[in-house]
């Protein structure tokens, strides 16, 4: 007999959503985004990169946990969207997501910014 995982699933952890408006698109997740979630956001990510996408929010303020997986996640997808011209922001409110970035120079590298909870849906696309 063997036990049962332990471990969530990706499904468990993160929950991405998309909102279009033209060419312009909101990524929001929600749940934490670790080893386990972060194939999600990328696959998520390149799809939208994919299309014609103009500008792409990634709105990161229900994030509860963010590592290293996550970060390289990130950092992939802004390589590929100035590549591609594409306008990229990356919307954050929690520390569990402002600290990693910030330690690793990516708040700067992203133009990330800080926002307040109510303020991400407020903004939608910029």
């Amino acid at each position: 007999m063997t036990a049962p995982s332990l471990e969530p699933s990706a499904a468990e952890l993160v929950t991405i959503d998309v909102s279009v408006a033209g060419p312009a698109m909101v990524v929001t997740a929600v749940g934490e985004i670790d080893s386990t979630s972060a194939p999600v956001l990328r696959q998520r990510l390149d799809a939208l990169l994919d299309s014609d996408v103009r500008e792409l929010t990634v709105d990161l303020g229900q994030v509860s946990f963010l590592d290293s997986a996550g970060l390289c996640v990130l950092a992939t997808a802004h390589r590929r969207a100035v590549r591609q011209d594409v306008c990229m922001r990356v919307l954050a409110s929690s520390r569990a997501v402002i600290r990693p970035l910030q330690i690793t120079g990516l708040w700067e590298l992203l133009h990330a910014e800080q926002v307040a909870a109510r303020e991400q849906v407020a903004q939608g696309v910029a």
